[in-house]
């Protein structure tokens, strides 16, 4: 009887174990985690090169937060399907090859030189902020959200060019304000919507 009762309990602790680990099983998801950990170290290797302005790189950061919401969303049921896994691996091959196609750019983003140029650099950080949150309400499209980050890009390589030498003169600071303030204007006609987006 004792033999019949410790038989028992130990086929329901694998029971239990068991079911654990397939639970388990269902929920691990190990090569799209890695494939994650790529993406996002491809990305902190674009910022490092000068490949990927910051607001790119916060748009991509953010499209890698919808992924994982959208995996433990799939995995709260304790399951993540084939299905489930195969939108996921679509999710993430497309934002690799956005992050390789902003790689592939030629014009590069150089932390060249010692000069300081604060303040050029906040408002290149407030224009990214605007376009990202114009994106989100809608009031400008991936389409136009691209275009201004490609003249970003311009703008940030002049002021690579212009630290070359290690020193940012007032000409080349008025130069840099001169096209920020013109981004700025474009990123303004689009947040109202009033389709005049040329320039």
């Amino acid at each position: 009887m004792k033999s019949k009762f410790l038989t028992t309990s130990l086929l329901a602790s694998a029971l239990i174990v068991g079911s654990g680990l397939a639970l388990a099983q269902g929920t691990n998801t190990p090569g799209i985690d890695r494939a994650k950990e790529a993406v996002s170290a491809r990305i902190q290797q674009g910022m490092a090169s000068g490949h990927i302005t910051p607001s790119e790189a916060r748009e991509l950061y953010r499209r890698d937060r919808d992924i994982e919401i959208r995996e433990s969303r799939f995995k709260s049921d304790g399951s993540a399907t084939q299905q489930e896994r195969q939108q996921l691996r679509a999710d993430l091959d497309g934002l690799a090859d956005e992050v390789e196609r902003k790689m592939a750019n030629r014009d590069v983003v150089q932390n060249a030189g010692n000069a300081n140029t604060y303040g050029i650099d906040n408002r290149q950080f407030n224009i990214g902020e605007r376009i990202d949150e114009g994106v989100r309400s809608g009031q400008i499209t991936q389409r136009e959200a691209r275009r201004l980050q490609s003249r970003e890009r311009v703008i940030a390589s002049h002021e690579a060019n212009y630290k070359r030498d290690g020193v940012v003169t007032q000409q080349e600071r008025r130069q840099l304000r001169r096209e920020l303030t013109q981004l700025s204007n474009v990123v303004d006609r689009m947040m109202r919507n009033d389709g005049n987006y040329q320039r």
